[in-house]
């Protein structure tokens, strides 16, 4: 009954959410705790809600203060070179635009930080989709997927935590795996370039100067991420046609005006300030700074030095003070990225009611043991094959932890009673992140779609079956090289 009524939440949950009945937050809130009433444990509710957000609460913490951080660092520049050279690259082509959204996922998800990722690759390309009228499903779900394939790194976590559940090095998993993982990449772009000609087919192929003297859209749209100074919050008017040095910022990016000015210009009634070279919080003199902060907290986590939240927190302090040593710009800067933190915690603390009544009932437990209990015993000999596939729904519909910690051992004790290595079992364990990297459970997932100002419904309807696909070919790859 447990297993049923576990899968019927998650369904109903789903449903809902793509049908736009309810909002993520109230459906991650009401269907578990409506469930919870169902299967007869309503008295545990609030135990198992705190115990939800216990476990979330260092996640949240972590996600909150990397907002912060990263988003003074895109105010003051850092990331401008990176995305000049993305946005040199895409020019006004939709093809040129969507592929650059996957390399540019691609090259940020290094870090391991799938926020990080997505609030770079907001910033830098949101503008240029609105602006040519692109759909801007195709860039969550690209850079979901680009994002996911790397999420497989040693410290992205699933690669750590198979490791660590198995008791095996992470490297043994994950070096062996490059090979399959470089296809999932190729995929995708790929996969970006036929997206991206689906749209130039749509919108047509234009010149920069045709871009900006488009017909005006008559609603208003809030830059939430990377606007210039002030409160960085403001509601602005996308469409206007005027050859603005921001808008030539946001679609050239490396301050070559479409119309053969030297232009680099100021905000504009565009909005698209996230890009603009001349943004009153830039902090030229204090880039190498910024840089080597940057790659000593990213250093600092991969030797985890200190637990992540702590680090961020430091992170935020410290390049809030040096960047913006003034109390009200400081002020100003928080107050930017306020929306994006609000939105992602409040996000996270709601799928902790969900995770905590699906542990604390059992729900999970009894769902993963009906799914092995299911396998054939003359798939036994495939149980590489089979962990993939089962990696695809598994860590969709519950946490990497849910899954790697509560499921994998299963999974590997079963392969090992029929001859498969439990490295095998650990390798074909990762190749479901580009499907999870989209999952509800995921908080990163909505630091993407609330930047880029897309319903997660929308999200979830486009991306799902081009990242199933992904992660097929990963699985079909690793054992075609006989790594799975």
């Amino acid at each position: 009954m447990l297993t049923i009524l576990g899968f019927a939440m998650i369904a109903t949950f789903l449903v809902l959410i793509m049908m736009k009945k309810m909002s993520p937050i109230a459906a991650l809130v009401l269907i578990p705790a409506l469930f919870c009433v169902l299967v007869g444990k309503g008295a545990h509710l609030g135990d198992y809600v705190i115990d939800g957000v216990s476990s979330l609460a260092p996640t949240a913490a972590m996600l909150m203060f990397a907002i912060v951080y990263f988003g003074v660092m895109i105010d003051v520049g850092l990331f401008d070179p990176i995305v000049r050279a993305i946005l040199k690259f895409c020019k006004a082509d939709p093809m040129r635009v969507v592929v650059g959204t996957a390399l540019l996922a691609a090259i940020v998800s290094l870090d391991g930080d799938g926020s990080t990722t997505f609030m770079i690759t907001v910033s830098a390309m949101y503008p240029l989709y609105k602006r040519l009228k692109m759909s801007l499903v195709v860039m969550t779900g690209v850079a979901a997927m680009a994002n996911g394939v790397m999420n497989t790194l040693p410290w992205g976590g699933p690669t750590a935590r198979a490791a660590t559940a198995l008791k095996v090095d992470a490297t043994d998993i994950f070096v062996p795996m490059i090979p399959a993982l470089a296809v999932g990449l190729v995929a995708v772009v790929v996969l970006a370039y036929v997206l991206g000609l689906r749209e130039r087919r749509r919108v047509g192929t234009l010149t920069l100067d045709e871009a900006l003297v488009r017909e005006p859209e008559p609603e208003t749209e809030t830059v939430l991420v990377g606007a210039g100074a002030g409160t960085g919050a403001g509601t602005v008017s996308d469409g206007s046609g005027a050859r603005s040095g921001a808008a030539r910022g946001a679609a050239g990016g490396s301050g070559e005006a479409a119309d053969g000015d030297a232009g680099s210009g100021g905000a504009s009634g565009d909005g698209f300030q996230g890009l603009d070279p001349n943004r009153p919080t830039l902090r030229p003199k204090l880039y190498w700074f910024n840089a080597l902060l940057t790659v000593a907290l990213l250093t600092a986590m991969i030797m985890e030095l200190l637990p992540i939240p702590v680090l961020f927190l430091l992170g935020a302090a410290l390049a809030l003070t040096v960047n913006f040593p003034h109390i009200p710009d400081q002020k100003a800067r928080i107050a930017a990225h306020a929306d994006n933190v609000l939105n992602v915690s409040g996000m996270v603390f709601a799928a902790a009611v969900f995770t905590g009544v699906l542990t604390g009932t059992g729900m999970v437990d009894h769902m993963a043991n009906w799914l092995v209990d299911t396998i054939p015993d003359g798939m036994g000999p495939q149980m590489g094959l089979v962990t993939g596939l089962l990696s695809l729904p598994l860590t969709y519909f519950m946490s990497n932890d849910g899954f790697y910690f509560g499921v994998l051992p299963v999974l590997a004790e079963a392969g090992q009673a029929h001859g498969v290595s439990t490295l095998e079992i650990a390798r074909a364990s990762i190749v479901g992140q580009p499907l999870h990297m989209s999952s509800p459970l995921v908080p990163a997932v909505y630091v993407l779609v609330g930047m880029a100002k897309v319903e997660f419904g929308d999200h979830t309807r486009f991306v799902v079956k081009w990242a199933v696909l992904t992660s097929l070919v990963i699985l079909a790859a690793g054992i075609l090289f006989g790594i799975i």
